[in-house]
């Protein structure tokens, strides 16, 4: 929640929503990858290019990087006291999480096309 915002639900709600939604998809990736004989490269770009593997890693990488998003902005908010420096660490965390998000779906779907390899 932003100060001056009357409250905070939609941010607890999504929060909420995020951790409950990396339930299934964190024991299927863990599932998935703890059933293979073989966690190496090879193996990791022969698990990914099954399409809806790609699609399902995309989302728990999604799910997984706003979820800590909204961590981390409570956390800053909570203990950051000055104005400037939380806004600061907010476009920081907003452009760290944001970029790892747009590199790993990047990522998935350049080996999910063929040319991770």
């Amino acid at each position: 929640m932003r100060r001056g915002e009357p409250h905070g639900s939609g941010h607890w709600l999504a929060q909420r929503i995020t951790a409950v939604a990396l339930i299934p998809l964190g024991v299927w990736f863990i599932f998935s990858l703890s059933t293979r004989a073989d966690l190496g490269r090879s193996a990791w770009l022969e698990f990914v290019a099954i399409p809806w593997h790609a699609a399902a890693v995309v989302l728990f990488l999604l799910v997984l990087l706003y979820h800590s998003y909204l961590g981390v902005q409570v956390v800053i908010e909570d203990y950051v006291q000055e104005r400037w420096r939380e806004r600061t660490l907010q476009a920081l965390s907003g452009l760290i999480h944001a970029s790892a998000a747009v590199l790993g779906a990047l990522a998935v779907a350049k080996i999910a096309l063929g040319s991770g390899a």
